[in-house]
């Protein structure tokens, strides 16, 4: 015989399941149509890229293809040539220097050679945002920075110079100095370049586990695949300028594209 109530109830589940079904995450980050020029010389062409909550994209791609632009158009160093970059539901092309710097207070940025102020020390490198953009007592600041600093595995170093450190204890520095303020965007600009293999792998561990635990967005520029197929989910391949593939890791291992599998495999065209 039909159970008729166990064929109620499983449509009930799947109305309910219909229902409740989340609504695709908002785009924290949205270039369209971007151009970027200097001196005449077009760097980023006609480029459109989104970012959705918590989603972390990796920028890959050749040396001067405009990885690096990217990530300054984004947080306002760079201004685009035409286009729109809106962060946070705000067109960053749109405002004046003081209003940027309102919007970079979300954003936290993580540079290629750690950009550490060598006369500062580790503390005070890290309180640097705070002090710039929180008006909090010393004492809130000191416990921030202690946390932020434990939380990259380097719990009472505030007192070390940038001198004393190895490389790989500079990008913690560097990525603590990011997270001090919050942010709910980190953008980081080839966070492994210079460092050995091992020392690399753990700053793609502990990238990968922050940005978990915090729920924050990411844009990573790097060469390094293993930082991609680590922690990105989905992946945007430059070549002069241009978007040449967009998707996910495994998508763009599978690409027929020959420039996009020489640049994977490590072959010259």
């Amino acid at each position: 015989m039909i159970d008729l109530f166990k064929i109620f109830r499983h449509s009930v589940k799947k109305i309910v399941k219909a229902v409740s079904v989340e609504k695709a995450p908002e785009n924290v980050i949205e270039l369209k149509n971007v151009y970027k020029s200097f001196n005449d010389k077009k760097v980023i062409d006609g480029v459109d890229i989104s970012v959705k909550k918590g989603e972390a994209l990796a920028i890959i791609g050749p040396s001067g293809c405009g990885k690096s632009t990217l990530l300054r158009l984004i947080i306002g160093l760079f201004h685009p040539t035409s286009g729109e970059i809106i962060v946070k539901g705000v067109n960053i092309a749109d405002l004046d220097k003081d209003q940027i710097v309102n919007i970079r207070k979300n954003i936290g940025m993580v540079f290629q050679s750690s950009a550490l102020f060598d006369s500062l020390s580790v503390g005070e490198n890290v309180a640097f945002g705070l002090r710039e953009h929180k008006n909090y007592s010393e004492d809130k600041i000191k416990e921030i920075v202690a946390g932020k600093l434990e939380m990259v595995g380097l719990k009472g170093a505030e007192n070390l110079m940038p001198s004393e450190l190895s490389g790989g204890m500079q990008k913690r520095v560097s990525l603590a100095r990011a997270l001090a303020t919050d942010p709910e965007i980190i953008l980081y600009d080839e966070p492994t370049t210079g460092l050995d293999p091992i020392t690399a792998t753990s700053i793609e561990d502990l990238i990968l586990d922050l940005h978990h635990k915090l729920n924050t967005s990411a844009v990573i520029v790097t060469h390094q695949l293993t930082t991609v197929y680590k922690i990105a989910d989905r992946i945007v391949m430059l070549h002069n300028g241009k978007i040449i593939e967009a998707g996910t890791p495994d998508e763009t291992i599978r690409s027929s594209d020959p420039t996009i599998k020489h640049f994977i495999t490590g072959k010259a065209l």
